[in-house]
């Protein structure tokens, strides 16, 4: 009963991961930049569905309507803006600009509403419900279920829109999709907007359980990449996989080792998963 109770949870925690994670590998298949200004988008998710809660009583889970289009044009005028410019540049000039911007936005941050830990309280951040026997988190239930929602949708949008079909032909190659026609700097434009508004909705979905401070945005860039390189670098499947292993690894280590080294196993797992298969466990590397 410990090992399902405690499989469950990561696995609801996992589909965080992997939204966060999608954005990520969403953002490199297309540009082919590593933003390592990833956690700071989610971190900026969390202050936005804090103060729309705390000032305009709007929910958390709902808060997502407004922090998505919010946080795509914050996507959106980065792109335009800084990350344009480097992306031919070489890659650590690209590793610098999104350190910095990171920086950035995390020092914005923590000058403007400081350093202070936030927690955001609803009537259900304690609750829980029934499933088979097993308690689940509520908060965890219902982010895992709009988590999967989002994913369904985002993969459907990618396979039978024509928008989505011009993304994933920019990302398989970018001089063959702009020969044929593709906006090539525009679907940048618009993948980078929508991996920035998955990392602010992971931010919305996990303020109801999470403390929220600016720094928090490390942690998570973090976790990005072992779900990204573990699942296979640019596919948006291997990133849902890989963010639910991790979350699953997580929770079982906490269970039965200890919540201190939890982290851990997760690292250990991920430099077996690069010894052994170095591709990802999909072995992917466009979308």
């Amino acid at each position: 009963m410990v090992f399902l109770q405690s499989l469950l949870s990561g696995v609801l925690v996992g589909g965080t991961y992997a939204l966060v994670g999608i954005g990520l590998t969403l953002i490199f298949g297309v540009m082919r930049v590593i933003n390592f200004a990833h956690g700071d988008l989610l971190m900026i998710g969390m202050y936005l569905t804090f103060y729309l809660f705390t000032l305009s009583g709007i929910d958390p889970f709902l808060s997502i309507v407004i922090v998505i289009p919010l946080m795509f044009a914050f996507g959106a005028f980065l792109q335009r803006t800084f990350i344009h410019r480097v992306l031919n540049a070489l890659p650590q000039n690209q590793i610098l600009l999104t350190i910095g911007l990171g920086l950035i936005m995390s020092n914005t941050v923590m000058l403007v509403f400081t350093s202070d830990y936030k927690i955001l309280s609803t009537s259900y951040s304690s609750g829980s419900v029934q499933l088979a026997g097993l308690s689940v988190s509520e908060p965890l239930l219902v982010s895992f279920v709009i988590t999967a929602a989002i994913t369904g949708a985002l993969y459907w949008f990618l396979i039978k829109t024509d928008m989505g079909q011009a993304i994933r032909a920019t990302a398989q190659d970018r001089e063959a999709a702009q020969l044929m026609g593709v906006n090539v700097r525009r679907m940048g434009v618009i993948a980078f907007g929508l991996g920035a508004a998955l990392a602010g909705t992971a931010g919305a979905l996990i303020s109801p359980t999470y403390y929220i401070f600016p720094q928090v945005g490390g942690a998570f860039t973090l976790k990005a990449f072992v779900v990204v390189v573990l699942g296979g670098m640019g596919s948006i499947i291997g990133a849902t996989v890989g963010g639910v292993i991790i979350g699953a690894v997580e929770s079982l280590s906490a269970s039965y080792v200890s919540s201190g080294l939890k982290d851990l196993f997760v690292y250990v797992l991920f430099l077996l998963v690069l010894l052994l298969k170095p591709s990802g466990l999909l072995g992917k590397s466009r979308m």
